[in-house]
């Protein structure tokens, strides 16, 4: 076991480093820069820059090094925990993701318990219960969650909010909490705000999961261990719950290497409909304005927890499934 990990832990090292090598070039790609962005949009608002201004820009960001004198720059201060100033926003990177990822983290798990906690009772009711009016039920709810898509279920929402309650459900904050230091009050009006979007974010997952955790557990109900299981006169609670159901949550433990990265970038698009305060919206902006440094953080980021995740997500199989062996893993 300990040999299992200290080799997954260098593949996740090697891994790793090429997460930086790919994102950094990738996001090099464009031929323009943050510099050509600023003075296009400059030049929009009716303040154009000059060269000599854009020249001394790039210089101050060290946007005229070769690529490879930048990454290494850029590497060597990741390593010390230094992850540069933000271009557009001329701070720190860590204080511009600042309060978005712990926002962004606190959603994103309630919309995982929620995920977990609805998906796994409904879909072993819809396999135990098969082709009964709750499983048609569910099997119709489930097919109108994967069919809607999220951000279209959020605009229904801001339409109907607005139009029955004249309330808008959009953002985590009151107009008057949005700027206000943390309080209690401020805690309580997140708290107050937080069903909506992790309801809405929650929903394509919930009606996934169950149609897996449905399929999963039909096909091991049918295995010959629960027909010995039944013979032998055990109880059909104990029969469904200590094998059937073990053996079919390996679904659930497989997005785990998902579900980590998914914590920290949310969903951009239902973020920016809702007007959501998290990491997603702030990626799609840097991107947008080719601020590398604080994009290359955050993708950084994804793709360590990507890295963890599957490793978690390896450990936590092997625990709940007899029938995985370290050998098979390797």
């Amino acid at each position: 076991m300990l040999t299992y990990l200290l080799r997954r832990l260098g593949l996740a090292a090697i891994t790793v480093v090429a997460i930086t090598i790919v994102t950094f070039g990738i996001l090099h790609l464009p031929p323009v820069d943050f510099v050509t962005a600023y003075a296009a949009q400059a030049a929009a608002s009716g303040s154009a820059i000059s060269a000599a201004e854009a020249d001394a820009m790039r210089l101050a960001y060290g946007l005229n090094q070769p690529l490879w004198v930048q990454y290494w720059k850029w590497l060597s201060m990741v390593a010390t925990g230094d992850f540069g100033r933000s271009f557009e926003y001329g701070r720190p990177v860590t204080e511009v993701i600042g309060d978005r990822l712990w926002l962004t983290i606190l959603l994103s798990l309630g919309a995982i318990v929620v995920t977990w906690g609805l998906a796994l009772p409904i879909g072993i009711y819809s396999a135990v219960r098969q082709y009964s009016i709750g499983d048609y039920i569910f099997t119709f709810i489930g097919f109108i969650g994967l069919a809607v898509p999220n951000f279209l279920l959020a605009l229904i929402v801001l339409y109907f909010g607005q139009r029955w309650f004249g309330v808008s459900v959009g953002g985590l904050f009151s107009a008057n909490q949005q700027l206000a230091p943390w309080t209690w009050a401020k805690v309580v009006d997140l708290l107050w705000h937080l069903p909506v979007p992790v309801l809405i974010l929650a929903l394509a997952g919930t009606a996934q999961l169950v149609r897996i955790m449905r399929a999963n557990l039909l096909d091991e109900l049918r295995r010959p261990y629960v027909v010995t299981a039944r013979a032998r006169g055990l109880t059909e609670r104990r029969v469904i719950l200590k094998y059937p159901v073990r053996a079919a949550l390996n679904p659930f433990a497989s997005t785990i290497g998902y579900l980590l990265p998914f914590m920290v970038s949310g969903s951009v698009i239902i973020s920016v409909v809702l007007s959501l305060p998290t990491v997603g919206p702030l990626l799609l902006r840097s991107l947008l304005s080719q601020d590398m440094l604080l994009a290359s953080t955050i993708i950084l980021l994804l793709g360590v927890l990507t890295v963890v995740g599957t490793l978690v997500s390896d450990l936590v199989l092997m625990w709940i499934d007899p029938r995985i062996r370290l050998g098979q893993l390797r």
